[in-house]
């Protein structure tokens, strides 16, 4: 019989986590005796979230810089990339748009006021207007790096970890030393990602009871309108706005389209990764709807690394429920943040283990939301990440089509006189 791997051993630890965590949680609620113990376990939960602090920012400047070196040159890799860019951004952007839409009107968060943890501080542009705002986030985007990693400024480090890569891309023998230098730092951050996670469940475990005995099922219903708002974003963007791009932009109907994509969405859906389920993109892809070899070879694995419509969705979403159930009102230069954040974070995601709570946790901090909110949606993550990477991968699978359009035909030859 196969041994379980360590992801899914992993899993099964939160999950029996927050199994207990749940009803004794409820017992807390209603039973003074028990709610008395829970400050001998509130610790766990801050050590967790202090240990992702740790590692957040280092990880992701690592992530990113390695990324973009992994291209290649950026200055020869031609218009395809450019197209190819332009896609990704704009279907991110709008699988954003819908979250944060659908989040706002439907309110999953609301009548759950958590209140602001003790030490988390408000979000800091409540009263700048929008044009002060992006002044803010111009200044605090294209800022001293080292600066940026002090003060949490994480566009900033996104920022300065994607021109570093870019002009690495660019150097000879002289930047060897520099690139091996990122290369080191990203494998030695996600081996530190590796032992931190080993602590989740119990980290996990203490938020959620804490969670749980100051709300009582409250929560656990805000919990579930949450997964509602989430499912129901992913299947707008990836039943109505993937397949809609791809026959207005790539000539490919919505129905052939999707029943090229059925199997690598069912692997996807089984296996989480997108990553695991490259092979079969391609392959089908190639066979089912007509890409070339040169356009899926370079479109699908650059998606798989880049392109996450999915995640990207998901963390807007997950992070407007977390202001919600914390009674923290979020204004729309902020909500702009939030998008432009999810957008950039979603990039480096698929290089950083734990994904999803990593890049949670920059979004959190970039609008100063409680990190303790993360175990508010936790219990639910591994079927929306199932969910979610279908999309990530349909996208990916939408983009090779179009950009097959977009691309010029070879010349053929001249007919012979």
């Amino acid at each position: 019989m196969a041994e379980s791997s360590p992801d899914n051993k992993l899993t099964l630890r939160i999950f029996i986590a927050m199994v207990l965590a749940i009803p004794l949680g409820l017992l807390a609620h209603s039973s003074e005796a028990v709610a008395g113990l829970i400050p001998y376990v509130s610790w766990l939960g801050t050590l967790f979230r202090q240990m992702l602090l740790l590692i957040i920012y280092p990880l992701v400047l690592a992530s990113m810089v390695t990324g973009v070196v992994s291209l290649g040159d950026i200055r020869h890799v031609g218009g395809l990339v450019g197209r190819c860019a332009a896609f990704f951004a704009a279907t991110t952007g709008i699988a954003v748009v819908i979250g944060l839409v659908l989040v706002n009107v439907l309110q999953p968060g609301q009548g759950v006021d958590l209140g602001v943890t003790a030490g988390a501080a408000a979000p800091e542009l409540a009263h700048q207007s929008f044009g002060e705002f992006f002044l803010a986030m111009l200044k605090n985007t294209l800022k001293n790096p080292f600066s940026s990693m002090a003060s949490g400024d994480v566009l900033g480090i996104i920022t300065f970890g994607l021109l570093l890569g870019a002009v690495l891309s660019t150097m000879g023998d002289e930047a060897k030393p520099l690139r091996a230098l990122f290369e080191s730092l990203n494998a030695a951050m996600m081996k530190l990602t590796d032992w931190v996670m080993q602590i989740a469940p119990l980290g996990v475990f203490a938020l959620l009871l804490q969670v749980v005995a100051s709300q009582g099922v409250d929560a656990l219903y805000a919990v579930g309108r949450y997964v509602v708002v989430v499912v129901v974003g992913l299947l707008l963007h990836g039943l109505l706005v993937l397949p809609t791009l791809g026959w207005t932009l790539g000539g490919v109907s919505p129905l052939r389209l999707l029943r090229g994509a059925r199997t690598p969405l069912a692997i996807s859906f089984s296996t989480a990764s997108s990553s695991a389920t490259l092979p079969v993109t391609i392959e089908m892809t190639e066979r089912e709807l007509g890409v070339s070899p040169k356009v899926a070879g370079f479109v699908l694995p650059l998606g798989a690394t880049v392109n996450m419509n999915g995640t990207a969705l998901y963390e807007a979403v997950a992070a407007m429920f977390i202001a919600q159930a914390y009674g923290i009102q979020l204004d729309l230069g902020q909500q702009v943040l939030i998008f432009i954040t999810a957008t950039l974070a979603a990039v480096g995601a698929a290089g950083i283990p734990s994904a999803g709570l990593i890049t949670m946790s920059l979004v959190l901090n970039a609008v100063g939301l409680p990190l303790e909110g993360i175990a508010l949606i936790l219990a639910v993550d591994r079927v929306l990440d199932m969910l979610r990477t279908s999309v990530n991968v349909f996208g990916d699978i939408t983009g090779a089509v179009v950009l097959q359009r977009w691309e010029a035909p070879e010349p053929s030859a001249a007919p012979s006189s």
